[in-house]
């Protein structure tokens, strides 16, 4: 073989996506946070990651085949209990107990050989579904990866790889521009990060510039605060997406919390928010138009639910764990680490799938 062909080899071989290994580390550098969690300065931390008991009805969870639409603001409850049992194992099995890590490869290679959720309906709010289980799976492989040999990386990636390229559809409504596609797109960031394709993590990346460039200058975006009472609940639901990638991008040393577009950023959307918790009355003038408001008619009676635990012990305002845990100045990060100290830290841990699991066992400090 002569020197060039030799050379076009291996940069093929450099450049080509690979799922054989995990080359970065997605959500969080697992390792150093696994080697962080066995420090003793991080004892009631770890204790977060072993909160939710394991369950050994888990393992008999099937896989189900695909995720339907039942209604219009959630998905088929089918999948609810496998995002759980994975969230619960992938916080255990990162604070090291052998238990959990195998419970948890052995869930995640017995849904991957059953192809579940592969016949997931091709209709936004389905999709959606499917979007929320995809981040704790992907979680879960970066946290399991070590105990899966060649042949179980390859199942389980292969199927999670099937699944992300589903997520990336659009349906030609207004979905295709609001926190259902900043979803997608963290998934895609994130998902890209850990298999090494550039192209997927590029994509997820300009997801994050164009929710920015949606941003009125006050913050707010139009599509989400337009939606009634859940104007303010779905402006949360952005910001948890932008979290999630704002952190992928950490771990390839880009700073995506500060990045700008227009008079727009990551602390501008998040004030804003603050803002509406504070004094709801911010956001009447835009939830007025009360554009698919969910359960409540009164635009006036904002969903404030967030800010509380949910079923099975999701709290939807997790995505605060990495924001806080990064040294970062100005006001607007001062006063969400003041509202989870007052508000969010007797809800410990705090976990949630649109945040990949258990966010104070991955972040907290």
């Amino acid at each position: 073989m002569n020197r060039i062909l030799v050379f076009s080899v291996l940069g093929l071989l450099m450049t080509a996506p690979c799922h054989a290994q995990v080359r970065a580390q997605g959500l969080f550098d697992v390792e150093a946070r696994r080697a962080a969690l066995a420090q003793p300065a991080l004892a009631s931390v770890r204790a977060a990651c072993l909160a939710i008991a394991r369950d050994p009805s888990w393992a008999s969870l099937k896989p189900i085949d695909g995720i339907k639409a039942v209604d219009g603001s959630n998905a088929d409850g089918g999948a609810n209990s496998y995002s759980w049992a994975v969230m619960a194992l992938t916080g255990r099995a990162l604070a090291g107990e052998p238990a959990s890590e195998t419970s948890l490869r052995d869930l995640l290679l017995a849904w991957a050989k059953g192809r579940a959720f592969e016949s997931t309906d091709a209709e936004s709010e389905a999709s959606y579904g499917l979007k929320r289980v995809l981040l704790p799976t992907i979680a879960a492989y970066a946290v399991v990866n070590r105990s899966l040999d060649d042949g179980q990386r390859q199942i389980v990636s292969g199927w999670v790889d099937s699944l992300v390229r589903r997520v990336d559809r659009t349906f030609g409504t207004d979905a295709d521009r609001t926190g259902h596609r900043a979803l997608a797109d963290s998934i895609l960031m994130t998902w890209g990060a850990i298999t090494a394709d550039d192209a997927l993590y590029e994509k997820g990346s300009r997801g994050y510039r164009a929710v920015l460039g949606q941003a009125r200058t006050d913050g707010s975006l139009a599509l989400e605060t337009r939606r009634g009472a859940r104007a303010l609940w779905h402006m949360r639901q952005s910001l948890a997406s932008l979290t999630v990638m704002a952190e992928v991008a950490a771990t390839r040393g880009v700073d995506l919390y500060g990045l700008r577009e227009g008079e727009a950023n990551f602390d501008r959307l998040l004030s804003y928010l603050l803002n509406g918790i504070a004094e709801p009355e911010v956001v009447m003038a835009y939830a007025s138009e009360n554009e698919s408001p969910g359960p409540e008619a009164d635009f006036r009676r904002q969903d404030m639910s967030f800010l509380a635990k949910r079923n099975y012990g999701r709290h939807p305002m997790a995505w605060v764990e990495p924001v806080a845990a990064r040294e970062r100045l100005g006001l607007a990060t001062k006063r969400l680490k003041a509202l989870l100290a007052r508000s969010l830290r007797p809800d410990r841990p705090l976990v949630d799938e649109l945040v990949g699991g258990n966010a104070t066992c991955f972040w907290g400090r």
